[in-house]
């Protein structure tokens, strides 16, 4: 996601907030209409299934989905009353994290209510952790596949470490074992896990992606120990 496309949507995010006895909040109204969902019939059912997650963590439904009341234009002037509620940092987060993530909006939803400030330059850089941990991931499921076909034909784990090591030296310019050296890679870790995802080769290192991955999954349980971020 790039950065004009992850300030657009903090600021969208940010405008629609409000403050009720202190504490950040949005109206699921907002909400739906931010997070892609054109019927309030499909964004209810997300947030029955926020709902049930938001019990099975402990906590009150009540203290963060007050039913509410809410009035809005149908045209002439004239207005009418309807059901809203008003969600609180952690109630957003659980329906973001019950939404669908290939979703951009969803995604950086999930970023944007997971961390305890309102600084874009720290959602942005969890974004681009998340996005580098799913390149990732996608990356092992390509090589599970082809390892699968080479072994069918005879390849084995040696044979398949140098095909690995020849698209090293086509990709950079090094075998293996010299990238390993020259960006301080354990011998026993892959390449892979610590590449950034763009012009690897003109760049230094980027963190271990498992470490990378453990911190997202600790962000992630940050409202749970202090819903009221």
């Amino acid at each position: 996601m790039k950065s004009e496309k992850i300030q657009n949507l903090f600021e969208q995010f940010e405008q629609v907030a409000s403050e009720f006895d202190g504490i950040d909040c949005w109206s699921a109204r907002d909400l739906q209409s931010l997070l892609g969902y054109s019927k309030w019939e499909n964004f209810s059912k997300v947030i029955d299934k926020a709902k049930e997650s938001c019990t099975n963590a402990g906590e009150k439904i009540k203290d963060h989905f007050p039913d509410v009341r809410k009035m809005v234009g149908i045209g002439s002037g004239a207005e009418k009353e309807i059901d809203d509620i008003l969600l609180t940092r952690y109630a957003c987060y659980l329906i973001a994290q019950n939404g669908d993530s290939r979703k951009e909006q969803i995604a950086f939803a999930q970023n944007y209510f997971a961390v305890q400030t309102r600084r874009a330059e720290i959602i942005e850089q969890r974004i681009l952790d998340y996005e580098r941990v799913e390149a990732r991931a996608k990356l092992a499921e390509t090589e599970k596949i082809l390892s699968g076909i080479l072994y069918e034909r005879g390849v084995n784990d040696k044979d398949f470490a140098i095909i690995r090591s020849k698209g090293d030296q086509a990709l950079f310019k090094l075998n293996t074992a010299m990238l390993k050296r020259k960006l301080g890679v354990p011998s026993n870790r892959p390449v892979a896990d610590f590449l950034p995802t763009i012009n690897p080769e003109q760049l230094p290192p980027a963190e271990d992606i498992k470490k990378v991955e453990s911190k997202l999954k600790s962000d992630q349980k940050l409202p749970l120990s202090n819903c009221n971020c």
